[in-house]
């Protein structure tokens, strides 16, 4: 059995996939799995991943499923993995060199049973980080803690115990393609820390056609993932009243769009919603607004 699983979920990437499976054969430790979850591409996909099974050169297991968006392709990941670790590799991004060598020998060194994972930095190809590096001194910490009391910024990348990423699926809601995924993660951080890496792991490229770079949209076409994904951050026990009131004003926006009239009798924090209100119809107007003058 192999230790990590590098998953990829996919939807007609098949001009940029290759950057993964590129980066994956250059890796000095192949004990490895890429799962590859194909969301629905209607592109040459598959083909392209059948010549690299040919190839021999990763261990590559495919699986092809309706769309689901993002988040649903991260459940059938998880459902399907067998392996202690696991990290995602997105269809635009590149496993860094060395990275599977170093994410196995930093677990085989310092991993437990008390913590989740790891956590690793994403850089661009110039070699820039994402965003800020980890502080130094800190050997753990939840991610959560990370970014709301060390300040860290950009995205990171985060390996899991697998046995525990299957746990807090994600919501698949009807018409709706889209919930945030660190649902998930601030979860887990209810009851676990990470350790800390400060070793790139990943190399990122922002798409044009990536989830980030469209999120107004996502805004506005999945109302209900959203409005879940801010009603579950309300009740994070360890999150502050102010973040917890940005919760909120988000929920209030993805309810009025949705136009869902339970909304506050839904609500864990009922007084928080009701003074939240104000600027939740204004986000969502706004939203509404922005989104149809970018088509």
């Amino acid at each position: 059995m192999k230790t990590l699983t590098v998953f990829t979920p996919t939807y007609n990437r098949a001009y940029c996939l290759g950057r993964v499976y590129e980066s994956l054969k250059k890796q000095t430790s192949q004990d490895f799995i890429w799962l590859i979850i194909d969301d629905g591409s209607t592109d040459h996909t598959a083909e392209l991943v059948s010549r690299w099974k040919e190839e021999d050169r990763v261990l590559i297991h495919y699986h092809y499923q309706e769309n689901q968006g993002m988040h649903g392709a991260h459940n059938t990941a998880y459902r399907l993995m067998k392996t202690e670790l696991n990290v995602c590799i997105d269809s635009d991004d590149e496993m860094a060199d060395h990275a599977v060598e170093k994410i196995i020998a930093f677990w085989r060194k310092h991993g437990n049973e008390k913590v989740s994972g790891l956590i690793g930095l994403d850089a661009f190809r110039n070699g820039e980080i994402v965003g800020t590096k980890m502080p130094e001194s800190l050997k753990e910490s939840t991610l959560f803690d990370l970014y709301e009391q060390y300040k860290v910024k950009g995205d990171k990348k985060l390996v899991y115990r697998t046995e525990l990423t299957k746990r807090f699926p994600y919501p698949v809601f009807k018409g709706e393609r889209y919930v945030g995924l660190a649902y998930k993660y601030y979860c887990l951080d209810r009851d676990y820390k990470m350790l800390l890496m400060n070793e790139v792991l990943c190399v990122v490229e922002y798409m044009p056609d990536g989830s980030s770079a469209n999120m107004l949209h996502q805004y506005l076409s999945n109302p209900q993932g959203f409005a879940f994904y801010r009603k579950e951050l309300m009740k994070l026990p360890f999150a502050s009243p102010v973040f917890k009131y940005r919760q909120a004003i988000h929920y209030v926006s993805s309810s009025m769009i949705s136009r869902n009239k339970q909304f506050l009798r839904e609500t864990p924090k009922k007084c928080m919603t009701l003074a939240a209100l104000p600027f939740g119809i204004g986000l969502s107007i706004y939203i509404r607004r922005k989104t149809l003058s970018t088509g």
